[in-house]
């Protein structure tokens, strides 16, 4: 099972970045855990400096920015 987090004080963006995270994992059908973090502490913890980012197991992959839907599917596979 993956691990997907969202990184993000509870922004707008940060909200949208988890939706689609959700949507995404959905889509797939891969099986997933979508996890939101808004502690700046555990956020700086990955190297984060700009929200929202994305997190799949532990690797950062997207930062300050909302990616589609289509393109977090593209991040599980």
């Amino acid at each position: 099972m993956k691990l997907v987090q969202i990184l993000g004080p509870g922004c707008p963006k940060c909200e949208k970045l988890k939706q689609n995270a959700e949507d995404a994992v959905q889509q797939s059908g891969v099986e997933a855990t979508v996890e939101k973090i808004s502690d700046i502490n555990k956020i700086t913890s990955f190297g984060v400096m700009m929200t929202p980012a994305l997190v799949v197991d532990g690797d950062v992959k997207i930062v300050g920015r909302v990616p589609s839907v289509d393109e977090i599917k593209g991040l599980l596979s």
